[in-house]
């Protein structure tokens, strides 16, 4: 690809703000690096001339940072991180950077609808990949910025967290697939995630579900298990994604954001990205999917390639992500069902 067509979009990106119309998150950044990616830069400006429309300016900042803890998903202070990390990414390392607040924005995973780490994501994966410059450090900064002030607990993901150092006895990898399956579902399925995370606490087997999934023991150990996540959760797509079509779609893109980034984090943090990655694929599955799955429709997806470039005729940003993501995880696994998720998508959405 040419990297100079992303930094471009960046660029143009980079006067608006993370979010838009209220509570809604700028989701160009994360589109235009995924259509960049799978070599359809043609379509990155074509795709930004339109989408640019819907957006608000870059939030002005109010005071800077001094007490971190304390705005910590303070809203209202969101030109003020996006400032703060813009300074810090100009005097520092990215990977100092990343390094130092992964552990402090990761029990907040649920920030902005998981859109927090879900743009640190494909912000890290453009530095892989092509290298550091300041268009790519800007948008680590703006992704870094916009998850702190978003920044939002998973109910009782905190205990999950903390049992993670130690881990549980014996040999048994994570049963990622029998913790899916062991998910409660919310009875009031009205307003945004916001709302329905918070009526989380009042369902009875929300916390036991949540911490029946074994904390990872080994960095190795993380990794495969985010693995499995990201390609059962894009199968459980086929299965769910009737229910909220656009809002399932998180549960697959947040853990593998979180895949995306481990190689750019000390192999400490490994085994905490994957509790978190699951908490926050676990809420959105319990507060968005339906009690029942349904049988998985009959969709002839074709190739990868074909797969991705029929999301980018379809336009819309989910549907843009989603093939971005279980395009990861079939090259991983080869199960073709996981582009027939992609084509759900594009029926659905």
């Amino acid at each position: 690809m040419s990297d100079g067509i992303l930094d471009e979009a960046y660029e143009r990106l980079h006067h608006t703000g993370p979010e838009f119309e209220g509570w809604l998150s700028n989701h160009g950044p994360m589109a235009v690096e995924a259509l960049a990616r799978h070599g359809h830069e043609r379509q990155v400006h074509r795709w930004l001339d339109d989408y640019l429309t819907r957006l608000d300016e870059l939030p002005r900042g109010l005071r800077p940072i001094d007490d971190w803890r304390a705005a910590l998903g303070d809203a209202k202070r969101t030109g003020d991180w996006l400032a703060y990390f813009d300074r810090q990414l100009r005097e520092t390392p990215w990977r100092d950077v990343l390094g130092t607040w992964w552990p402090r924005l990761l029990p907040g995973i649920a920030a902005g609808a998981t859109h927090g780490v879900i743009r640190v994501g494909h912000a890290v994966r453009a530095l892989h990949l092509y290298g550091a410059n300041p268009p790519r450090l800007t948008e680590l900064g703006q992704a870094l910025g916009y998850w702190a002030a978003r920044w939002q607990q998973v109910p009782g993901a905190d205990r999950l967290l903390s049992s993670v150092p130690s881990g549980h006895p014996g040999t048994a990898e994570p049963d990622v697939v029998a913790a899916l399956a062991g998910l409660p579902r919310i009875d009031d399925r009205t307003g945004g995630i916001r709302e329905r995370l918070g009526r989380l606490v009042s369902v009875p087997r929300w916390e036991p579900a949540l911490t029946a999934l074994r904390p990872a023991r080994t960095p190795a150990e993380a990794e495969r298990g985010l693995h499995t996540l990201v390609y059962r959760a894009g199968l459980d797509y086929l299965r769910f994604g009737h229910a909220e079509p656009v809002m399932l779609v998180h549960a697959v893109t947040a853990p593998t954001a979180v895949l995306r980034t481990l190689p750019a984090l000390d192999r400490g943090l490994w085994a905490p990205s994957f509790a978190a990655a699951w908490a926050a694929t676990a809420a959105v599955t319990s507060v968005y999917a339906s009690s029942d799955a349904v049988k998985p429709p009959s969709v002839t997806a074709g190739t990868p390639e074909e797969v991705f470039a029929r999301a980018v005729r379809h336009g819309d940003e989910h549907v843009v992500k989603l093939a971005d993501a279980v395009l990861d995880a079939h090259a991983a696994t080869g199960d073709q069902r996981l582009l027939d998720a992609a084509g759900y998508a594009v029926q659905l959405i």
